[in-house]
């Protein structure tokens, strides 16, 4: 089976391990997924099922938008409630203040990777080293808060939340972290749930403890696997003819003179079009070259999958 289905992540799986549930719910080896959640976290995970692995490289840097649970006066190894606690503070924060320091992390902003990450350092994960005791020194790196807006504060537990849109490579318990520290307190992350990614909202996704009972009562989740193309809504069409079709499908580009594009379209370098077949059939992406004249393929979905 070939599309992606949109799973709620339950908290303790990695997305590896739902990526392993998947396998054996569809019986095909060729599953995937994209935009890795944390065990913690909860929430919208996208499946690639068979040729739609071959989305994984255009899906990683997509925005996506969470909504986080958060303690202030707290602070831990990890900048969140799996961690052990480091310090602890008795000042209290009013939601007028807090309201306050969230404009300064809205935007472009730096963020400092904490040790607990993926990020590599000199060749080893800084997860490792932090593991050993360990800290190394890191570069600030820079991300994008589309949206950081209140949603709820608790004067006096110091809880809230937080509904947070961002760009790739954002560490929301950073965030948590950073704020405390605006505030001249402490903050960790205490909950995670990705309610948007890939364009996908919380409310297209099934519980994966449900897709298993739907299975394991005989039923199918077909209907739950979206099409290919249904990826790549926010791409315009682009319907070519028969010779065409034959040409791009076998790895050929196609010459933008012939194409039922505009003159202003033609000069839109590097655009990316949805390509259907004469005969409506997804054919695959294919990206403006101005410089080739012609429309290259970007990623065929149309050929059999390599075993």
């Amino acid at each position: 089976m070939d599309g992606m289905i949109l799973i709620d992540k339950p908290q303790s799986f990695t997305s590896f391990d739902v990526v392993a549930v998947m396998r054996g719910l569809f019986h095909q080896k060729k599953v995937g997924h994209t935009g890795t959640l944390d065990p913690m976290a909860t929430g919208v995970l996208p499946i690639l099922l068979g040729k739609a692995t071959r989305c994984a490289p255009f899906l990683e840097d997509t925005n996506k938008e969470y909504q986080a649970q958060f303690q202030l006066g707290t602070a831990t190894d990890t900048q969140d409630s799996t961690g052990n606690v480091v310090a602890v503070s008795e000042h209290k924060v009013t939601r007028q203040e807090l309201e306050q320091v969230l404009p300064q992390f809205r935007g472009e902003i730096l963020q400092l990777p904490p040790m607990y990450s993926a990020v590599q350092k000199d060749g080893q994960r800084l997860y490792v080293l932090a593991r050993q005791g360990i800290e190394v020194e890191r570069e600030k790196r820079p991300v994008t808060i589309f949206k950081c807006e209140l949603v709820s504060f608790d004067e006096n537990t110091q809880t809230g939340t937080l509904c947070v849109a961002c760009s790739k490579g954002t560490y929301i318990r950073t965030l948590c972290h950073d704020i405390g520290t605006a505030l001249g307190t402490y903050g960790m992350m205490t909950a995670l749930r990705r309610t948007i990614a890939c364009g996908f909202t919380l409310e297209q996704t099934i519980p994966l403890q449900k897709a298993k009972q739907i299975i394991e009562q005989g039923g199918t989740l077909q209907d739950r696997v979206l099409p290919i193309d249904s990826i790549f809504q926010d791409k315009p069409v682009l319907t070519v003819s028969q010779a065409q079709t034959t040409r791009f499908s076998n790895g050929g580009g196609l010459s933008l003179e012939r194409l039922r594009l505009s003159e202003v379209q033609k000069k839109e370098d590097g655009k990316v079009y949805r390509v259907y077949g004469y005969d409506g059939i997804f054919l695959g992406l294919g990206v403006v070259s101005v410089a080739k004249g012609e429309l290259r393929i970007l990623r065929l979905f149309c050929g059999e999958d390599k075993v």
